[in-house]
């Protein structure tokens, strides 16, 4: 498939791998990229040395294009986006912030910038500050979501008939037939999450992604919405919190109970019970772990398979 998404990237499938927090290092995405999507490091947990090192293991380990996710809340952005020039990054995934502040300045630099969004304003303030693609992420996702709660599946039309850039549908997406689905919606491309966090090369600790496996639907559900909402796998923090929401709490008190940390204990070091489990609503369809290039060798296998499938089912 050639597409604009696969020429923007100059990459084989229109598969991205998102940049996620504690989930998504250099490994991950230089294996990504390297069996022929778009892989991302997800800099959002990362200080600047650590970014370094990263984009550096990451050049070193594939000689295909891969991206930088940037959080524009993130404290040392500035020395990120640094760090990004001087490593000649070519692609950067903008999210969590004002598409205005930094869309310009990079495309300076000649990067190609992509933003994540979840709304009809924000896609068309993407396009109009030079974004070269938007990711539309539907309520389904993981992590951090967007307050209006619109599902996937009536976000990307709505996206796609919005902006004349090309738009990736995110958001409970973590197979080829969702893959299909997504792109007879119109999207041009996938962001996936969730699916990569149950990965070989996912930097996710094991326990983390043994409790994943072991999710079902139901498991998670979006919190924290006084603060920054959130979709979070179920354990004894998602309760307190819950707890806290019952009981109108503040949002300084919510803040207080979310303290520092949270989701690299939870993700990264493997607590359980009292670390914050970031992932998407796909994860109690998610059985298994398997190399990031199996991950996509079926995904592609399974959207194919499909798309012949529904040959047979024209009305």
């Amino acid at each position: 498939m050639q597409n604009r998404i696969t020429k923007l990237f100059k990459i084989q499938y229109p598969i991205i791998q998102a940049g996620m927090i504690w989930c998504s290092g250099w490994e991950l995405a230089s294996a990504v990229s390297n069996a022929g999507g778009l892989g991302i490091i997800g800099a959002g947990s990362m200080y600047p040395d650590i970014l370094l090192d990263h984009i550096k293991k990451c050049k070193a380990a594939t000689d295909k294009p891969f991206a930088v996710n940037l959080p524009l809340l993130y404290p040392s952005i500035e020395e990120h986006i640094q760090t990004i020039f001087d490593e000649g990054v070519k692609i950067v995934f903008t999210s969590a912030g004002n598409p205005a502040t930094y869309t310009s300045i990079l495309k300076e630099k000649g990067i190609t910038v992509v933003h994540v969004i979840a709304n009809e304003k924000f896609a068309r303030k993407a396009e109009s500050c030079g974004a070269d693609a938007i990711v539309a992420e539907g309520f389904e996702a993981g992590g951090h979501n967007g307050r209006e709660e619109t599902t996937t599946m009536c976000l990307i039309p709505q996206i796609v008939n919005a902006v004349k850039i090309p738009v990736i549908a995110a958001g409970g997406i973590g197979t080829g037939r969702s893959m299909l689905a997504a792109m007879s919606l119109g999207a041009e491309g996938v962001q996936m999450g969730s699916r990569f966090v149950l990965s070989e090369e996912s930097s996710a600790h094991q326990n983390f992604k043994e409790a994943v496996l072991q999710s079902s639907d139901g498991s998670t559900e979006l919190s924290l919405k006084q603060l920054t909402p959130v979709r979070l796998l179920k354990n004894k923090f998602y309760e307190a919190v819950k707890q806290a929401e019952i009981n109108c709490a503040s949002k300084e008190e919510l803040q207080q109970l979310l303290g520092r940390g949270r989701a690299k204990k939870g993700m990264f070091e493997g607590d359980l019970e009292d670390g914050e489990l970031e992932i998407g609503q796909i994860s109690g369809y998610l059985k298994n772990i398997k190399p990031a290039a199996e991950i996509i060798k079926e995904i592609v296998a399974e959207y194919n398979f499909a798309l012949n499938e529904l040959e047979g089912k024209r009305l």
